[in-house]
């Protein structure tokens, strides 16, 4: 499989960020435009499932009354301002990365597979694929076993959980097969943090995943720690700060990095 970054690439996050960032609530469709007219490459969105088998982008598993998404209709969810999987990506330009967050929910372990939140969402990834540059992350391995036997173009990335050893992340995403792998920036050490004892360092970290076939993404620096591991050699970075990564990696790249 070729490549899926070139050098360091921004991510927006949910968008332009968590949260609500400039006046523009995450995983909605100003999130989104706002995210590509800042200069991101690609755009992060979260999917879940509702009860009757639709798709929604929202990054917890409830709302914030308490509700559970899966337990929804998608008619409840939208009554709610969630924003629909279609809806979603028209508002992503064709020549911003797709980055899909899929967010498996207990569910999926007992229903029919049709019904599983990666089994709807197969076919959307395999039309986005044919228009724009498209890869999956999910914390569920289960997920990216199944992108890549129902739409083996579509890259992968595992992401283990927040603060996740590097090596086991490096080694687990080599292991399930994943081109990428998409790790916390704490576990990286953030700047102005203690040396760890028996932490590797990013520069060691990255060039080990190279070496095994795996890039890089990691999860979310500042843009102090973006130009810091884009120094390391680090394949993407996903952002809150979308403007001030995009300017921490142009100024990098001024002052003669690679």
């Amino acid at each position: 499989m070729s490549r899926v970054f070139e050098a360091t690439e921004v991510i927006g996050h949910r968008g332009a960020g968590r949260g609500v960032v400039d006046g523009v609530r995450e995983n909605t469709v100003e999130s989104y435009a706002a995210a590509a007219l800042a200069g991101a490459d690609w755009v992060e969105i979260d999917v879940r499932r509702t009860v009757d088998g639709a798709l929604v982008l929202h990054h917890n598993a409830a709302l914030d009354d308490g509700r559970m998404i899966v337990d929804l209709t998608a008619r409840e969810c939208a009554g709610a301002g969630l924003v629909g999987l279609d809806e979603g990506l028209e508002a992503i330009p064709e020549g911003v990365g797709l980055d899909v967050d899929v967010k498996s929910v207990m569910e999926d372990a007992v229903d029919a597979p049709s019904r599983r939140t990666v089994s709807l969402l197969l076919p959307y990834l395999r039309r986005e694929a044919r228009r724009r540059r498209v890869f999956v992350c999910s914390f569920d391995p289960g997920v990216l076993l199944a992108v890549r036997d129902g739409a083996p173009g579509i890259p992968t990335a595992w992401m283990p959980f927040v603060r996740n050893p590097l090596d086991q992340a490096v080694a687990g995403a080599a292991g399930l097969g994943c081109p990428v792998v998409a790790i916390d920036a704490r576990s990286f050490g953030l700047t102005g943090d203690a040396p760890r004892p028996g932490r590797r360092s990013v520069e060691y970290t990255v060039d080990l995943a190279h070496r095994a076939g795996v890039e890089v993404v990691s999860w979310c620096p500042d843009p102090v720690d973006t130009a810091r591991f884009a120094e390391a050699g680090m394949d993407a970075v996903v952002v809150d700060d979308v403007p001030g990564a995009v300017s921490a990696l142009r100024e990098r790249a001024a002052a003669g990095g690679s």
